[in-house]
């Protein structure tokens, strides 16, 4: 069964989904000590967020880039991810999703959320077909991610160097198990989302 190009995929609940960060200790350390964001994490930046495991392992290197030696599994409501994406522009044009660049421009600035369709990855970091997202959120935005749509963070950087390892020596490493996030329909058509 081929997989449409644009879908969220997601390890997700009835009432949540998880998205990856990668951080420098100082940042990680920090917000798992409060549970939340805190300095030095900046809310002034913008933040992306990406629910594709493996797109995560490609950014990052597995945890071995300066200032990604980190990496956070965080658990966001699915209300706060779908608002999200309810405030969201593409962060480049898509003649099928706007009528001109000049609408397209229009909607960018006025949104502070950014969504961007990637060549998924495989562990290995080959680029696949279809896309994963990443979803930046900036502006007034972020201070809802942190204060409400955020509901825990786990630091999965062991078990990241863990399955690293194990594929490094040629095995196939148990990652998590992400399925399809259906979207309201109004969302998925505001993103591109066709699956």
């Amino acid at each position: 069964m081929s997989i449409p190009k644009r879908q969220v995929r997601a390890v997700h609940d009835a009432d949540t989904l998880t998205v990856y960060q990668a951080y420098p200790p100082a940042i990680a350390d920090a917000a798992l000590r409060a549970g939340r964001f805190v300095p030095p994490f900046k809310r002034e930046r913008m933040t992306w967020v990406k629910p594709s495991f493996c797109w995560m392992m490609y950014r990052c290197g597995w945890a071995t880039k300066p200032g990604q030696e980190r990496v956070l599994a965080v658990r966001m409501s699915r209300s706060g991810f779908e608002q999200a994406l309810g405030l969201a522009a593409l962060s480049h044009f898509d003649r099928s999703l706007h009528d001109d660049a000049a609408a397209w421009a229009e909607q960018k600035a006025s949104s502070p959320v950014r969504v961007q369709w990637d060549p998924e990855r495989t562990p290995e970091g080959g680029a696949l077909e279809h896309r994963s997202l990443q979803v930046g959120i900036g502006g007034s935005a972020v201070d809802a991610y942190v204060g409400e749509w955020v509901v825990g963070l786990t630091d999965v950087t062991d078990q990241v160097r863990a399955w690293r390892a194990e594929l490094t020596a040629g095995g196939s490493p148990d990652l998590p198990r992400e399925t399809p996030y259906a979207l309201p329909p109004e969302v998925a058509a505001r993103i591109g989302a066709d699956g």
